[in-house]
């Protein structure tokens, strides 16, 4: 796919992700994720659907978040009424994130020793919270690895198609036209599902997401079935052929030494392209 193409889609005016600019290390992580939809031959719409759920978990960053428990008394008393129905409740936990987090958590999600809710809190691209998420994925032994773009790369992918975050998955908001060659009409919304439950509130911005990381990846030559169009072309290149100028001034020996000159320029452009797309596919 040529992502010269699909990064300038998500950068026109309007676009609901990424916006007009973003940093260096957006761009990483998206490329991240574009190469593993890659690796594995991920579908158009559940490719956008992955891109826009970690736009939405990670606040725009495309980059591996821990969470954050650094809260005050009035906010946690909004955030968890239950736990802190008023003030006084709240106090002893405001800004402190660990003594938090064993509180929330602990005892619960699989934890079970005194400082597991810290331990295990929230971490990665699509976060995971507790000693029972983190082994799921095989990390329950080293958790700071959830933070490290590879493996919340792989978490990511494995939770969303294999249900193992809310045991929703991808391929329960298909529709038959999501899985036509015309891949459209996917359920964004819905697909917040996947993970968290919260869909009434954060399914509309996963659906606006969706919508525009579907529009460049098709723009950009992603095919529905997760392969390459036919004429697509690879990270944006574009070769020129500037032959040089014969020196005589005129025909004859100046011209034949000048389509020589063309011809060379030619195959070695042909060949440039060919080893491209083998590349990019």
């Amino acid at each position: 796919m040529n992502r010269s193409v699909f990064f300038a889609a998500l950068r026109r005016r309007g676009s609901a992700a990424l916006g007009r600019s973003f940093s260096v290390q957006q761009e990483r992580g998206v490329e991240a994720i574009l190469e593993e939809a890659r690796r594995r031959g991920v579908s158009l719409c559940h490719l956008a659907a992955i891109l826009a759920t970690a736009y939405h978990e990670t606040g725009g960053s495309m980059q591996p978040v821990e969470e954050n428990l650094n809260y005050t008394a009035k906010r946690l008393t909004q955030v968890w009424p239950a736990r802190f129905p008023t003030i006084a409740r709240a106090e002893p936990y405001a800004g402190n994130p660990r003594k938090l987090a064993n509180r929330i958590y602990g005892g619960r999600l699989g934890n079970v020793e005194t400082d597991d809710g810290w331990r295990y809190r929230g971490r990665g691209l699509a976060q995971i919270t507790g000693r029972a998420n983190y082994a799921k994925f095989g990390i329950a032994a080293a958790p700071n690895q959830a933070n490290e773009t590879a493996t919340a790369v792989r978490i990511l992918f494995d939770g969303m198609a294999q249900g193992l975050l809310t045991g929703k998955r991808l391929s329960d908001f298909d529709t038959s036209e999501s899985l036509s060659k015309a891949a459209t009409g996917y359920r964004y919304a819905a697909s917040r599902a996947i993970i968290n439950g919260d869909v009434r509130q954060n399914g509309p911005k996963i659906e606006a997401y969706g919508r525009a990381f579907e529009t460049a990846l098709r723009e950009a030559g992603y095919g529905p079935s997760g392969q390459e169009r036919a004429g697509s072309t690879g990270p944006g290149v574009v070769v020129v052929l500037r032959p040089g100028k014969s020196g005589s001034g005129g025909k004859g020996q100046g011209d034949s030494a000048t389509f020589r000159s063309s011809k060379t320029f030619e195959r070695l452009a042909a060949a440039i392209v060919a080893i491209i797309a083998r590349w990019a596919k």
